[in-house]
């Protein structure tokens, strides 16, 4: 099952990935790029900002390929390694968000979990998209500007929060869990 999981699965992408997010991170992750925002004005983001959507695109990628044939016969469950290495994945960009920043450690838990629910309901590549989507979202409708024209964000857009956010990190981390645990009866559904 190893040699599934390396070669199929190819979970070895991920610490390639976090190495890009690293780098890119680090090179124009300060980089200001230009969003609208529909509740008033022109604002912009850090490049940094969207980095998760790297490892997130990565992650259902992995999970995109299957061998049937091969998954209904092993003894050991496939989506025990998916879970593993989907949870490693979150450990492993922790400490990734040493170097980064934390928000953006908090924000590859959100996304993860946001795309592991819609994988339950969609595909790999909508689920995927969807932590896009929600990033975008978060900028555009997710900002709120007091009478002087500070930004601040909204209760509804996590990514937004600053890393320090104790109740935006529970529940990046509630929603994770959750989504471990939908994600592995899509497991079970699709291939016993």
């Amino acid at each position: 099952m190893r040699r599934y999981v390396i070669v199929v699965r190819r979970w070895w992408t991920m610490p390639l990935a976090l190495v890009l997010l690293v780098l890119v991170s680090g090179t124009v992750g300060t980089s200001e790029v230009p969003v609208p925002s529909l509740t008033g004005g022109m604002a912009g983001a850090r490049v940094a900002y969207f980095t998760p959507v790297v490892i997130v695109i990565a992650v259902m990628y992995c999970l995109e390929r299957r061998l049937l044939s091969a998954e209904s016969t092993a003894v050991v469950p496939i989506h025990r390694f998916d879970q593993g290495a989907v949870v490693l994945t979150a450990v492993l960009a922790h400490g990734a968000g040493l170097m980064v920043g934390l928000d953006v450690a908090r924000n590859i838990t959100l996304l993860l979990a946001l795309a592991l629910l819609t994988w339950r309901l969609a595909n790999e590549a909508t689920a995927a998209v969807a932590g896009l989507l929600f990033l975008i979202l978060n900028l555009m409708l997710g900002r709120a500007y007091d009478a002087s024209g500070h930004a601040s964000h909204t209760w509804w857009a996590l990514a937004l929060y600053p890393a320090q956010s104790v109740g935006a990190w529970l529940v990046a981390a509630a929603l994770f869990a959750v989504a471990l645990k939908v994600s592995a009866t899509k497991h079970r559904g699709t291939s016993s």
